[in-house]
């Protein structure tokens, strides 16, 4: 600011000075650069040049304060219509003390309920029987009373006029204003019981009328209404529970079981996860969105999900949700053309299902059934993966849901270092086995190789034996004590087709290798002369011969395989490809590979529990069965959750085998023995 006197216009700067001193006078609002700059004014005025105004402006300032009260003087004190019927005019200090008595009431308004209220307050201090007691007394419960009276009322009026929608948002913001005018007039000690007043009269007393279109919100997943509705009985949970939250978990649950009810197809596995997700992710977004991620809500969803998920069809039918997820790794895991950080994203994303299965114990008995198919026949994507899977499910179940998992992938990783010693020892000793050998020495107790575990009567033919003695020489060599026992059935390799006009390299399951080098000195055989001369059973070398006449690199004289029956290498066979796989059968799925592995699941299940019961009675020595129940229950609730009627079966296979006996004189009290 310049204080050189300098040539301005009064009219203008008094225009600006006026609206100024007329905020001031009327109490309102003065922004901060106006008043600073009505400072500057003024000494400009002062000292104008080449004559001061401060004589103008004084008497102009004058004028505004004569006006401004004579304004007041009209309009408080003589306003229009207060003379007297005699013409006189009423007593001129009785209009001065009723517009001051009105002017002070209307200021001080706010300042004075609130003092009026404390004061009750500070009376407390000096009054040693007990703590806001005049205040309670004299105030709070009389405005408990009137505002509940009041709340009641309007509810009623509110009821007759809106919709629920309508209603809860209205009482949303009239809770929303009392709760703010509670803050600023009231001491904290009765802002929760007005609030309750509110709540009671606007929500308790009305849910009848907010029950009646919950269904429909839900239904019609109203995102507007359902927040609102979850704001209103948030402070309830008694009555949260019991309205919304049921009915959001059954409207979940619904859904859920309209998704799977329609799965069907090879592909139905991967159809249930990949629904189920969806479900998932998108209710765990709407909780989000409109219940704040509430955990009741979010119970509710765990709550529903397992219930689709562990839904058996009919009592007599498996739930087969752990088969499915556990297939569904499988299809991830196998070599595929989808990129890694897809598939780790996938499986991931499948733990959130896996979780809700309530039989894990079926769920580890496919899974490491198909592990061992992928890593016996090297159909892995990707170690690593499958490694990141088993970690993400030992985190899930524990070490010891994993352990023969882990178990398969030592013995993978032994064989590789297993076979470099052989071929350095072939190389050594100046051995040629005429074929290449790769050979995976296997934990019988790891592996779960189903009922083909059981050894089938095998020829080999001449072109394996030389390798298969070297290798058993070798091994035992190597480990002493050791039982080796080959599995023929699992076996597979290369099979290099010289006979056609191209040169093909096949991969064939080994039954099927031996089946085609009988035909190196014979372009035909019988069925029976194949099957006796390889010592196959009548299912085994019917299955494998079918596989090779589907592939057409053979032909049969009938449709049914007979002992007559003629088989001959097809000589005119071609195939644009020079290298390919003929799929195995024992690599296809069978409905009793299914039984099997679920009465596998039934088996190891009665060992368990039997085994967790006589931990718990060497334990407690004697015990109610109740109790017992519960302690069983507890123990196997990880794995499985076994029913009443298996537990007690176990209990009784244990009495008859005398681990434990029933307490003399009590029926329902078991005892161990030592």
């Amino acid at each position: 600011m310049s204080l050189k006197p300098k040539k301005v216009n009064f009219n203008e700067i008094w225009s600006d000075l006026r609206n100024t001193a007329e905020a001031v006078i009327k109490l309102d609002k003065v922004e901060k650069n106006v008043w600073n700059s009505s400072f500057s004014n003024v000494y400009n005025l002062c000292v104008a040049h080449p004559e001061p105004f401060a004589d103008l402006l004084y008497e102009e300032t004058k004028q505004f304060l004569k006006q401004h009260v004579e304004t007041m003087l009209h309009t408080r004190v003589n306003p229009p219509g207060m003379n007297s019927n005699d013409g006189e005019q009423p007593d001129l200090l009785k209009r001065y003390y009723d517009a001051w008595s009105e002017y002070s009431l209307d200021e001080e308004r706010v300042r004075i309920i609130s003092g009026v209220m404390h004061s009750f307050v500070e009376v407390q201090a000096y009054n040693k029987t007990g703590s806001l007691k005049i205040y309670q007394w004299l105030f709070e419960c009389p405005l408990l009373l009137a505002s509940g009276e009041y709340y009641a009322t309007e509810a009623t009026a509110l009821l007759q006029r809106c919709t629920v929608s309508e209603y809860m948002e209205k009482v949303i913001k009239i809770l929303d204003d009392e709760n703010r005018r509670a803050q600023k007039f009231l001491h904290s000690s009765s802002i929760p019981k007005l609030l309750k007043q509110c709540e009671e009269k606007f929500i308790n007393e009305r849910l009848d009328f907010l029950y009646s279109e919950c269904k429909q919100m839900v239904a019609q997943e109203n995102r507007k209404d359902l927040r609102n509705m979850y704001i209103i009985l948030k402070p309830i949970p008694d009555h949260l529970k019991i309205m919304l939250i049921q009915t959001f978990l059954d409207h979940i649950k619904n859904e859920g079981l309209e998704t799977i009810s329609t799965l069907k197809g090879e592909s139905i596995h991967i159809q249930f996860v990949e629904d189920m997700l969806k479900v998932h992710k998108k209710y765990t977004q709407l909780i989000a969105e409109v219940f704040e991620s509430d955990p009741l809500f979010l119970s509710a969803l765990d709550k529903a999900c397992a219930s689709v998920i562990n839904r058996r069809p009919s009592d007599k039918q498996p739930c087969r949700s752990a088969e499915y997820v556990a297939k569904y790794c499988d299809t991830l895991l196998k070599k595929s053309k989808t990129s890694e950080s897809e598939i780790d994203q996938k499986l991931t994303n499948n733990i959130t299902i896996f979780k809700y299965i309530e039989d894990k114990d079926v769920y580890q008995k496919f899974y490491s059934r198909l592990l061992a198919k992928r890593l016996i026949h090297e159909q892995s994507q990707s170690m690593d993966a499958e490694e990141a899977m088993i970690n993400r499910l030992k985190q899930a179940c524990g070490y010891e849901f994993t352990n023969k998992l882990h178990r398969m992938f030592t013995d993978i990783s032994l064989s590789a270092d297993l076979n470099n010693k052989f071929n350095n020892y072939l190389k050594q000793e100046n051995i040629d086995l005429g074929i290449n050998l790769s050979i995976k020495v296997l934990q019988a107790g790891a592996w779960p190789l189903g009922p083909t575990q059981t050894v089938i009567t095998f020829a080999v033919p001449q072109e394996f034996e030389k390798a298969i003695r070297m290798f058993e020489t070798f091994y035992h060599n190597s480990f002493s004590g050791r039982k080796l026992t080959w599995l023929h059935h699992m076996c597979h390799g290369e099979l290099k087709l010289g006979y056609l006009k191209k040169t093909y390299i096949v991969t064939m399951q080994t039954y099927q290798m031996a089946m085609l080098l009988l035909f190196e000195l014979s372009d035909s055989m019988t069925c029976k002369d194949i099957q006796t001369t390889l010592q196959l059973n009548t299912e085994t070398f019917q299955k494998h011969m079918q596989s090779l006449l589907e592939s057409k690199l053979l032909t049969a004289s009938s449709e049914n395989l007979e002992d007559n029956t003629k088989i001959e290498l097809n000589l005119d066979y071609s195939n644009k490809r020079t290298k390919f796989k003929i799929t195995s059968a024992l690599q296809k799925e069978t409905p009793q590979e299914v039984e099997h592995t679920i009465n596998a699941v039934d088996e190891d299940r009665k060992l368990y529990l039997q085994a967790a019961i006589v931990r718990i009675m060497k334990l407690r020595k004697v015990l109610k069965h109740n109790a017992l129940i519960q302690e069983i229950l507890s123990q196997t609730n990880v794995s499985f959750t076994p029913s009443i009627t298996i537990i007690k079966k176990c209990i009784e296979s244990l009495i008859d085998k005398q681990y434990i006996e029933r307490t003399p004189n009590s029926g329902d009290e078991y005892s161990y023995v030592a």
